[in-house]
């Protein structure tokens, strides 16, 4: 029970820096075109929140809370199930985690999302957003994996 303790803190902690690692990979490389809606903009909408009032101010710019609060929670929520089940099932962890993050972009880009009506079926999407998704998923669950290795050496 205490390794899984463990894991979930690892999960936690990874899962808070890596989803700005996933920001990052997203400023030189924009997932989408600027006519596309944002998917958690959409399923905020969907939800009943009013996206409008889910903002603050920082350094000049506009930041909305609720869209990137929905990244970040997905971030850390993934990050944890990824280090629990690792300590279940290490196969899990294929290629430094590089597996799971590849599986999470078919499971949401290709799936979850078009299921909804938030992002377009996963042919219809252009070419860049693919990349920019596939290559930040990769790198956001490396960075996860980097710190469940690291954290759990100490556990």
């Amino acid at each position: 029970m205490k390794k899984y303790l463990y894991a979930a803190w690892a999960g936690f902690v990874g899962g808070n820096v890596s989803s700005f690692v996933k920001w990052g990979t997203e400023n030189p490389m924009p997932p989408r075109t600027p006519d596309r809606a944002i998917p958690p903009a959409e399923m905020l909408s969907d939800l009943g929140f009013n996206i409008q009032n889910m903002t603050y101010t920082y350094s000049e710019h506009v930041v909305n809370w609720g869209i990137a609060g929905v990244h970040h929670l997905f971030s850390i929520f993934f990050a944890m199930l990824y280090c629990v089940l690792a300590e279940r099932c290490p196969q899990i962890t294929l290629w430094q985690g590089v597996g799971f993050g590849i599986l999470l972009t078919i499971l949401f880009h290709g799936i979850t999302l078009p299921v909804f009506g938030w992002a377009p079926a996963i042919w219809d999407l252009p070419i860049n957003e693919l990349v920019s998704e596939t290559l930040g998923h990769i790198l956001w669950m490396w960075v996860i994996e980097v710190f469940r290795q690291y954290m759990m050496k100490k556990a």
